[in-house]
């Protein structure tokens, strides 16, 4: 047996070894929604098909997520209608600074992600089952009315990983671009490629954590891998969804300035030097509680090699007061939008444009 075939083996044994120890007992026995995009195997065993897990799950058992259980030889979505999290946020929190900037949205997560990354800010519902949390059961039309009642533009799917509420998120979506509410993500973009185009045909915006810049990175303090995520990323530049990446910077993790140049250099050349970058402070959290906060002078660095790269739009994020968090007009050079945390202080942009130079400013503003 050669290398490739034993490792692709190995790789099976572990996912069909996670799916028997994973706990599967279901507080409610009723149906859930069955999931999209799966395969029924022999024996009743099923393959997850949504994101690049492939997950091999025996019946009874539950996939990596922890929300996809096949339940006599279906896939069915635990998680759909039952948010754990709903609350009206500042666009701005999502991050997003190019996407109608100053207005507020109705964000939601449920249970379950499909990473595990060690400096998780939101682990406690991020890293568990939906019977391990309160929940609340709403439709897609209740939460379009929920939207509709704050008087929210947008709705965002956040927190968590809405992958792994996929089905649940559609639905919202296709609803509420019936109803003439934008819909947006936070995502770690750890997707398939075919359930992500189905998506892009309703979302109009999506912030992609672009966790770091290696392989190694991402399967040491990711559990997963780099790239599905990058071909997510040109996948929501093709199908034309509005796209913000955020690089939450960790010091001594994913600091290397060789691998942010590059980093940087590939966002310019494959998704546009209009691509909004945001460069994150970390804190000690979940299981890097040793960590320092992410030096200021560091972030700066970041900031500065992305604009030597031709990066026109690029933030510092987690840091209330800095001027990183403004909008500079990449021609005069002025600030354009006047930011302090997640609150808008100025802005000076007028039909898509600076109000100064009249320079077109990349973004969704009016």
């Amino acid at each position: 047996m050669n290398r490739r075939k034993l490792l692709k083996l190995i790789f099976i044994i572990s996912l069909i070894y996670y799916s028997t120890t994973n706990n599967a007992i279901s507080i409610e026995k009723q149906v859930e929604e069955k999931a999209l995009f799966w395969e029924r195997l022999k024996s009743n065993f099923v393959q997850c098909k949504l994101c690049p897990r492939y997950c091999i799950i025996l019946p009874g058992k539950r996939g990596y997520c922890r929300v996809r259980e096949n339940q006599n030889g279906e896939l069915f979505a635990l998680s759909y209608g039952k948010p754990v999290a709903l609350h009206v946020d500042p666009i701005e929190k999502k991050p997003f600074f190019h996407f109608f900037p100053g207005t507020t949205v109705l964000s939601l997560a449920t249970a379950g992600c499909n990473l595990h990354c060690k400096f998780c800010q939101n682990w406690q519902i991020s890293q568990s089952s939906v019977e391990e949390l309160d929940y609340q059961k709403l439709t897609a039309e209740e939460i379009i009315r929920q939207a509709k009642s704050v008087h929210t533009p947008s709705i965002a799917f956040t927190y968590t990983e809405p992958t792994v509420f996929f089905e649940y998120m559609l639905e919202i979506a296709k609803k509420a671009k019936e109803k003439g509410f934008y819909t947006c993500m936070h995502s770690n973009g750890y997707i398939n490629p075919e359930p992500l185009r189905q998506l892009a045909k309703y979302l109009d915006a999506a912030n992609i954590d672009l966790k770091g810049f290696s392989e190694q990175y991402y399967s040491k303090i990711c559990e997963g891998s780099l790239a599905p995520v990058l071909a997510s990323l040109k996948i929501l530049k093709e199908e034309g969804v509005h796209l913000e990446i955020t690089n939450l910077l960790i010091s001594g993790y994913n600091d290397d300035r060789k691998t942010l140049r590059k980093m940087c250099l590939w966002i310019k050349e494959q998704l546009g030097e209009d691509t909004p970058l945001h460069f994150s402070r970390a804190y000690p959290m979940y299981k890097l509680p040793g960590i320092v906060p992410t030096p200021v002078e560091l972030l700066e660095e970041a900031q500065r090699i992305a604009y030597e790269c031709g990066l026109k739009y690029v933030y510092i994020g987690n840091v209330p007061g800095h001027f990183g968090e403004h909008t500079v007009c990449p021609e005069c050079k002025k600030i354009i939008i006047k930011r302090i945390g997640y609150t808008i202080k100025e802005m000076h942009i007028k039909d898509g444009r600076c109000a100064f130079c009249r320079c077109t400013i990349h973004g969704r503003w009016e």
